[in-house]
C-alpha cells in the first residue's frame, strides 16, 4: 500500500477530516438527507441510506414497472438516511426486516468533500439467484477506503430490487400484460436516479461504472445490451454472470411456477390459471404475499431451476431476443470474469454471519450422492428445454465432458473424488462452462471483434473456509472485493497475508477501471499489467492467491466453442 506522502493532496484532505461536529447532510430532491459518519481503517466516510428511488410497489403498483420517485416526503424536509432501508421480500429472512417498500438506494462516500467535487461512482447490483439478496449484505467501506488510500477517491452506490415472483413474474398473464423483468426495470430506474442525483453527493454522473455478481452480473450484462445505457453508465464490471448464465425463455415456459406461487397466496388460489390472478395478488396484504413466497421456495426446484428469473420479453422489452443475438449492442468498455470452479456453490448452514444461500439463492449441482450419467442427462434436458434438447447434442456433451476425475471440477485435484461419485466432478465442470465460462468468453470475443475495450480475469484463489471438494466456487471472489465485510467476515481471520494483498490488488484494478477505464493506472500495489483482450491476443489475468499472472484464454477450448456454437439450443 502506498505511504501517505504518496497520496494526492486531494485524498489527504479526506484523511485529515475526522472530527465531524454533526452528522453529514446533503441537499437533494428538495430535502435534507442526514446520514452518518463511518471511520474505517484510517479513513473517514459518510453513509446515506434507505433513500427511495421509486414509489413503493404495493397495491395497484404491485407487479408493475417501477414508478420513479419525484420527491421525498420528509418531516420538516429532513430525511433520516442514517440506515439501510428494508430488504425486499424474500424467503429465509425475518419478516421484520423485509418489506415491499424496499426500492431504496444507498451512497457511501469519502467524508467532507470539497465543493463542486465530482468523483467516479461504482454502482453495485447484488446476486442471489433472483430470489434472495439485499444491498445491506454488501458493505462498501473497504472499496471506498481503498480508493481514498490510493489517491483516487470514489463513491460506492448500492440499491435493492424486487425478487422472486414480485420481481420476475412468469406465465401467460404476465406476458399478455407485459409485466415482465420488473427487477431489471428497478435496476434501470435506480441507475437513472443516480444519473439525476449523484452530483448532489459529490459524484460524477458521467463516470458511473456498473458492477455486479451472479444474478447481479447477469443484470449488469443485460444493461450492456440496452441501446440507451451509454446515457446512464460509462463502463461495467461483470463478476460471474456474463450474458445468459441462465437460459432465457419466454414467460409462458414457467406458467406452472407462476400458478404454484398464486396457489400459495391466501385468498388467491381460486384465481390459478385465469387471466386475473394479478388482480387478486394486488389486493392481497403483504403477509399473504410473503406466505406465498415462503411456500413456493420450500420446493427446492424453485431455486435449482430458477423459476423466477429474467425472460425474453419481446419487442420493446429489455430482452427482446436471446442475449447471444443481442451482443452486437454492447458498446461500453467492461471487465468480465469467472471463478475457477463456477459449477460449484459452497453452502454452509453453520455460518454465524449469513449463509451463502442468502447471497446466491441456490446450489448449482444436486447432492453429490445423487449424480449419475442419466441424472446429468435429465438435468440438462430439464434446465435447457423445452424444446427437448436433441439427444445428439447431449451425447456430444457427454463425450466432451467424459467421466474422468482428472478433467472434472474442482480442477487440479486429479483422481480425487472426495468420496462422491466421479460424475459429480463431471457435472460441476459441465455446469460451470454452460452457465459461466462459455458466456464470459462469448461476450469478450464478440466485444474484441468489434473493438470494444474489454479485460478478462480468472479467479483462482481458495480461502480456507472452502472445503477441498468445493475448489474455488461461485462467489469465492466476493470477500476479496468487499474486504470480507459482510461476506464471510467471521472466516477472514483464516486468510493469509497473500490473500489480503490479493484483495487490495483486485480493488486497485477495479477502482482504476472505474476512475480511468483502464485497470493499469499505476496507483496502489505494484501489480502485473492487465492486457486488453483482443482478437489476436485472447488473454486473461489469472488472480491467484500469490501468483497473479497473464494466461491464454484457451482452457476447455473445444468444449466451450461447442456450447457457444449451439447458443440457440441452450437458450443463451
Amino acid at each position: 500500500m502506498r505511504q501517505l506522502d504518496q497520496l494526492s493532496a486531494f485524498a489527504l484532505q479526506f484523511l485529515s477530516s475526522f472530527q465531524a461536529s454533526s452528522p453529514p447532510e446533503v441537499q437533494c430532491s428538495g430535502s435534507t438527507f442526514v446520514g452518518k459518519d463511518i471511520h474505517f481503517h484510517g479513513t473517514h466516510q459518510e453513509f446515506f441510506g434507505g433513500i427511495p428511488y421509486a414509489e413503493p410497489p404495493v397495491g395497484l403498483l404491485r407487479l408493475k414497472a417501477p414508478v420513479a420517485k419525484t420527491g421525498i416526503q420528509a418531516e420538516n424536509g429532513v430525511f433520516d438516511a442514517s440506515e439501510y432501508g428494508y430488504s425486499c421480500i424474500q424467503p429465509g429472512i425475518a419478516e421484520d426486516i423485509v418489506s415491499e417498500d424496499c426500492l431504496t438506494v444507498n451512497i457511501l462516500r469519502p467524508a467532507i468533500l470539497p465543493e463542486n467535487v465530482s468523483l467516479p461512482v461504482l454502482f453495485w447490483t447484488y446476486g442471489g439467484g433472483f430470489s434472495t439478496g439485499a444491498s445491506s449484505f454488501y458493505n462498501g467501506s473497504a472499496i471506498v477506503a481503498r480508493s481514498i488510500n490510493r489517491g483516487t477517491p470514489t463513491i460506492y452506490v448500492s440499491f435493492n430490487y424486487r425478487l422472486g415472483p414480485l420481481g420476475f413474474p412468469q406465465g401467460s398473464e404476465a406476458a399478455s400484460r407485459r409485466y415482465l423483468n420488473l427487477g431489471l426495470r428497478d435496476q434501470m430506474i435506480a441507475l437513472r436516479w443516480v444519473k439525476e442525483n449523484i452530483a448532489a453527493f459529490g459524484g460524477d454522473s458521467e463516470k458511473v461504472t456498473i458492477f455486479g455478481q451472479s444474478a447481479g452480473g447477469i443484470m449488469t450484462s443485460i444493461l450492456l445490451l440496452q441501446p440507451q445505457i451509454s446515457n446512464l453508465a460509462a463502463a461495467a464490471i461483470i463478476q460471474s454472470g456474463a450474458g445468459a448464465a441462465l437460459p432465457f425463455f419466454t414467460p409462458e415456459r414457467n406458467e406452472k411456477a407462476w400458478n404454484t406461487f398464486v396457489s400459495f397466496v391466501p385468498g388467491c388460489s381460486s384465481w390459478v390459471g385465469t387471466s386475473f390472478s394479478m388482480t387478486c395478488l394486488r389486493k392481497a396484504n403483504t403477509s399473504a404475499i410473503l406466505e406465498g413466497f415462503r411456500e413456493v421456495y420450500k420446493d427446492p426446484r424453485a431455486r435449482e431451476e430458477f423459476w423466477f428469473s429474467p425472460n425474453v420479453d419481446g419487442e420493446r422489452g429489455l430482452v427482446p431476443d436471446l442475449p447471444s443475438r443481442l451482443i452486437s449492442n454492447i458498446q461500453l468498455p467492461f471487465i468480465a470474469g469467472a471463478n475457477l470452479d463456477e459449477g460449484r456453490c459452497y453452502v454452509s448452514h453453520n455460518m454465524s454471519s449469513r449463509t451463502i444461500s442468502q447471497i446466491l439463492g441456490t446450489e448449482f449441482v444436486p447432492s453429490p450422492r445423487d449424480i449419475s450419467e442419466n441424472r446429468i442427462r435429465n438435468i440438462i434436458s430439464e434446465t435447457y428445454g423445452p424444446p427437448t434438447i436433441p439427444s445428439a447434442i447431449i451425447n456430444d456433451l457427454m463425450m466432451l465432458y467424459p467421466d474422468n476425475p482428472f478433467l472434472g471440477s474442482p480442477y487440479g485435484t486429479g483422481k480425487e473424488t472426495f468420496g462422491f461419485s466421479s460424475d459429480y466432478k463431471r457435472m460441476a465442470a459441465m455446469n460451470g462452462d454452460l452457465m459461466f465460462h462459455s458466456q464470459r468468453r462469448m461476450i469478450m470475443q464478440h466485444a474484441a471483434n468489434n473493438t470494444v475495450k474489454t479485460f478478462g480475469y480468472l479467479f483462482s484463489c481458495r480461502l480456507p473456509i472452502f472445503p477441498p471438494h468445493s475448489g474455488v466456487p461461485h462467489a469465492a471472489e466476493l470477500p476479496f472485493i468487499f474486504g470480507g465485510l459482510g461476506i464471510w467476515e467471521d472466516h477472514m481471520s483464516d486468510a493469509s497475508a497473500a490473500d489480503w494483498t490479493l484483495s487490495e490488488t483486485m480493488l486497485d484494478y477495479w477502482i482504476s477501471f472505474a476512475t480511468s477505464l483502464d485497470p493499469n493506472d499505476g496507483l496502489g500495489h505494484a501489480r502485473p499489467i492487465w492486457p486488453l483482450y483482443t482478437p489476436t491476443s485472447e488473454v486473461l489475468l489469472q488472480l491467484e492467491c500469490d501468483n497473479t499472472t497473464v494466461v491464454t484464454d484457451d482452457y476447455r477450448w473445444e468444449q466451450i466453442r461447442y456450447i457457444n456454437f449451439e447458443a440457440d439450443v441452450f437458450h443463451h
